[in-house]
């Protein structure tokens, strides 16, 4: 399964490429990915799959060009073959930077698989442009903001809730925290 998706984040090629290269700060606004460990040029990732499976695999950035290109590979015996690249594109006007991201993946159970995690609410598609749609929020705004009429995020399929534009209070921290942890 091939992947494409933009976006355009008004702050510079370099600073966007910069925070997305710290390969930790991705989890904080893809939904799926659990952990990120870095070593280098190599990282370890835990994400949630379809079914409440979890899936792990390590990976090496093939390609960086600071400011310009990120590219990279999962190693052998990942759960789940996966390759990419995202690409930082200064936008026209000098308006910020354009973030194209494309994501190749090997789908367990091949069109089987794919049609049943569409099935149960799990669109690829869909998935990378709410992460990207995260993203852009937290580049722009330092946080990631939530509509008033979901306030809770997914929560049939346990995602993380968008943060409101004020911090969550103690009391609404407490209910998700119980919620999760059922």
């Amino acid at each position: 399964m091939e992947l494409k998706a933009t976006t355009t984040v008004v702050k510079p090629p370099q600073e966007v490429y910069a925070f997305w290269r710290q390969l930790d700060n991705l989890q904080t606004f893809m939904a799926h990915v659990d952990e990120v460990r870095t070593d280098g040029d190599k990282s370890h990732w835990r994400a949630t799959a379809p079914f409440g499976q979890t899936v792990e695999w390590d990976a090496e950035i093939t390609g960086d060009t600071p400011g310009e290109r990120i590219a990279w590979k999962s190693l052998a015996d990942a759960d789940i073959d996966n390759e990419g690249e995202v690409r930082f594109v200064r936008a026209p006007g000098d308006r910020g930077t354009e973030v194209h991201v494309t994501l190749r993946y090997s789908v367990p159970g091949g069109k089987l698989g794919e049609a049943l995690a569409k099935y149960f609410g799990e669109e690829p598609h869909q998935q990378l442009d709410d992460d990207l749609r995260r993203f852009k929020q937290a580049m722009e705004t330092g946080q990631i903001v939530r509509s008033d009429g979901a306030p809770w995020g997914k929560r049939a399929r346990r995602e993380f809730p968008q943060r409101p534009a004020q911090p969550m209070s103690d009391d609404e921290f407490a209910e998700l925290a119980a919620e999760v942890s059922l």
